[in-house]
């Protein structure tokens, strides 16, 4: 079994190694710019375009079919190629991409350009998470996905307020092009990184399929990597069966509105936020997999009281206990991965990974509203509750069986 128990390094430390500092720079630059844009194209596709329910739920359908049918195969050739050149080339390309969004006159327009940006992006996100170790120390990985995760959830807090004055003031494509910029930014960065490189492999049709094969073999030889990726997928189809139907819950159950809703987006961020701040110190005494396991039953707690109580203050607590627990699954999972994957395969695991939740996520939010519609949205809020319970129990038994020892060992 790998390690567990490495003793991660303070946030102030990690921020200390000005290489870190640059990545960490041009994600916060790039991710800000993202969700300024995306906020844009939902306002566009909702108000101007007169946008059907369907047709703004087929914009994250759009992104997240190339990363789940993609996501692979890209993992295989971001292992091959020059790490630094794959994150700047793909910058590049989204920041010529996401311009074509203001000759959008249709949902379908976006749909075809959401493709393919998500597309790009799914040789960039496991560029970059292939990158990280390879510019922090081992310690400093911990909380350099903790750092991650509090600047991605802050964004998300403050993007909408920014996208809605931009859009509000100068128009819509002020925002696609401000996410241009940022992808230009981050290009601009990443190129003063010094990203040690690799030898490509053989460039052979049965050489990339070996390739593909010896990582998912590596993945399901790996006790905690496969338990992770495994609970990562199920737990993301039940988070988002929750997350897709939270507009609708508010309306129908707690019947408020739009206000109350956009109030529980922003305190699902700050418990990410705080939950960060606690997992790397957490993380001094259990294991990476153990607390993906905690992350995951502390979902289900807290989606079967909103359910179960159904109140505006049971729902404000436990949205922010959400946020929480969300911290304790994504940055220890994240961690695990890099610090047990060796450098040759990380693209690959990363994004088996990314494939997965991506795909998990896309038939959540295919499928919520018609359940939802068929069994009632607290039965279903139920149900994913129970599920996440149930990812977490098998969890616990499965690492408990892997990390104890075989009868007669002293």
């Amino acid at each position: 079994m790998g390690t567990t128990t490495t003793n991660p390094l303070a946030m102030r430390d990690v921020l200390a190694n000005r290489l870190f500092r640059r990545l960490w720079l041009a994600q916060m630059v790039s991710i800000f710019g993202d969700f300024v844009a995306i906020y844009a194209v939902f306002s566009v596709v909702s108000f101007r375009m007169r946008g059907t329910a369907a047709e703004v739920s087929g914009i994250m359908v759009s992104f997240l079919l190339p990363l789940a049918l993609i996501g692979p195969v890209a993992g295989v050739f971001v292992d091959r190629w020059d790490v630094r050149r794959t994150m700047i080339s793909s910058d590049l390309i989204r920041a010529v991409l996401v311009l074509l969004l203001m000759f959008a006159t249709t949902p379908v327009h976006i749909y075809a350009i959401f493709f393919v940006l998500s597309a790009v992006s799914s040789f960039f996100i496991p560029a970059q998470t292939t990158a990280l170790p390879l510019l922090v120390q081992k310690e400093a990985l911990f909380g350099a996905n903790a750092i991650m995760q509090q600047t991605m959830q802050l964004v998300r807090i403050v993007s909408p307020a920014v996208a809605g004055a931009l859009a509000g003031s100068v128009g819509e494509n002020a925002c696609y092009w401000l996410d241009s910029l940022s992808f230009v930014f981050s290009a601009a960065m990443i190129a003063t990184l010094r990203i040690p490189g690799r030898p490509a492999g053989g460039r052979t049709v049965s050489a990339i399929l070996q390739d593909l094969s010896s990582g998912l073999r590596f993945i399901l030889n790996h006790a905690e990597i496969s338990f992770v990726i495994l609970s990562l997928t199920a737990g993301t189809f039940a988070l988002s069966c929750f997350s897709a139907l939270v507009a609708v819950y508010v309306r129908d159950i707690l019947h408020s509105g739009s206000a109350f809703f956009g109030a529980l987006g922003s305190l699902i961020g700050l418990g990410t936020i705080l939950g960060s701040l606690l997992v790397a110190r957490v993380a001094r005494k259990a294991s990476r997999a153990h607390l993906v396991t905690i992350g995951i039953l502390g979902n289900g707690i807290f989606i079967f009281l909103l359910a179960f109580f159904h109140t505006s203050v049971t729902t404000i607590a436990c949205c922010l206990g959400v946020g929480f627990s969300v911290a304790f699954i994504l940055i220890p999972a994240s961690t695990l991965m890099q610090e047990e994957t060796p450098q040759e395969m990380r693209g690959r695991v990363s994004s088996s990974s990314m494939s997965l939740i991506a795909l998990a996520q896309g038939v959540a939010l295919v499928l919520a509203g018609s359940l939802a519609a068929r069994f009632g949205i607290i039965n279903l809020y139920l149900g994913s509750a129970a599920m996440l319970v149930l990812v977490a129990a098998v969890g616990y038994f499965q690492l408990r069986r892997a990390t104890s020892p075989p009868i007669g060992d002293h």
